[in-house]
């Protein structure tokens, strides 16, 4: 790794506002807004529409929808198990990372479910069968997974229940199709035709610690382990392994006395990019405070934090969470008291904007 380079906070989240498309704002499409984050949490589905409209200049209501529907995203359990919208480019090295602790086959999960690991090989021949055809509801789905002999015991342990599911999503069997009146359904991913599979484990490792450097940078080894490892359960070892690839094309850089890396490629930019004073109105659970963790106090006030983890909509002011916002009949902005005086002017340009992707009328009002 190259000799350290200083850089400020202000510098550095004002790079990293460039790299999430908030300043400036995006003229990308959807699925170029997910591919830059890696993932989106996908529920609520209002959130994570405002998440992505809120990167793009130039959006519609209901084109995260459309993106789906024409494959251009896909949805499905992910990090922390969670439902995330990913590409299906990019997303299989993230499954592949989530599916790596094969959890399917702990000592617990056979006891449970009654599957030892050989049985797993036909368990998923035959949810990809009931699949071939249509997209099925979960109940569908279960009714025709017990219909084979070897797993009708399986009814009632999924009454309710999607682990099992959710291991069947992370192997690459299947993604989040189309709702169906009020019910979710599943499909087959390699309906896809942009699906690129579920790649070589290390080839996704370094991938992914690259794209985090890439869209999180400056950043920390316990960053990384924050995302790849709390997030997917991807292994401390195996982390640290893929780092460890990378360690000719990364370097050092010092932020405010801090030690973080960035990828060596994006040094130069990340140096001459200029502190912002941009303001930007995100939904709770933004990948901006997701990606680094709510516990980064350079992102996240330490006082603020619970605050922020109840999925309360942000307010950023510099890459920094400087107060919350609630759509109450108006727009109520609670700007903190910390973050210094409240760029009024910013803040009512920012409610004009979220009241036109929101189409309803919010005028602010300042707290």
């Amino acid at each position: 790794m190259s000799p350290s380079v200083s850089l400020t906070w202000p510098q550095a989240l004002a790079w990293r506002m460039r790299r999430h498309l908030l300043d400036p704002v995006g003229e990308v499409p959807v699925a170029d807004v997910v591919r830059r984050l890696g993932a989106v949490p996908a529920w609520p589905g209002d959130l994570a529409e405002l998440a992505i409209r809120a990167r793009r200049r130039r959006s519609r209501a209901g084109d995260v929808v459309r993106a789906l529907a024409t494959g251009e995203i896909i949805k499905t359990y992910a990090f922390r198990g969670a439902t995330h919208l990913l590409t299906p480019e990019e997303g299989g090295a993230f499954l592949a990372l989530r599916a790596a602790s094969r959890m399917w086959e702990r000592s617990s999960w056979q006891s449970h479910y009654e599957l030892v690991p050989e049985d797993w090989p036909r368990l998923r021949a035959v949810v990809r069968g009931a699949l071939a055809e249509a997209p099925l509801t979960r109940e569908e789905l279960v009714a025709a997974l017990t219909r084979d002999r070897r797993f009708g015991h399986l009814g009632p342990k999924l009454d309710g229940n999607e682990t099992l599911l959710k291991a069947l999503a992370w192997q690459g069997d299947m993604s989040f199709g189309p709702g169906r009146a009020d019910s979710a359904t599943y499909q087959l991913l390699s309906d896809n035709p942009r699906w690129s599979g579920i790649p070589d484990l290390d080839d996704a490792g370094t991938w992914a610690v690259e794209h985090y450097f890439r869209a999180y940078g400056p950043a920390t080894p316990g960053h990384l382990h924050y995302w790849l490892g709390a997030g997917l359960g991807a292994g401390r070892k195996r982390i640290d392994s893929w780092l460890a690839r990378l360690a000719d094309r990364l370097v050092e850089v010092v932020v405010d006395g801090e030690p973080a890396y960035v990828l060596a490629d994006d040094l130069d930019e990340v140096h001459a990019n200029p502190a912002t004073d941009a303001v930007r109105l995100l939904p709770g659970h933004d990948q901006w405070v997701l990606g680094p963790g709510t516990a980064d106090p350079h992102v996240v006030p330490p006082a603020r934090r619970a605050l922020v983890s109840r999925k309360t909509n942000l307010v950023v002011a510099g890459g920094v969470v400087s107060g919350t916002w609630a759509a109450r009949g108006g727009l109520h902005i609670d700007w903190f008291t910390e973050a210094g005086p409240a760029p009024e002017v910013a803040l009512a340009e920012q409610s004009a904007r979220l009241a036109t992707i929101t189409d309803r009328p919010l005028s602010p009002a300042l707290s």
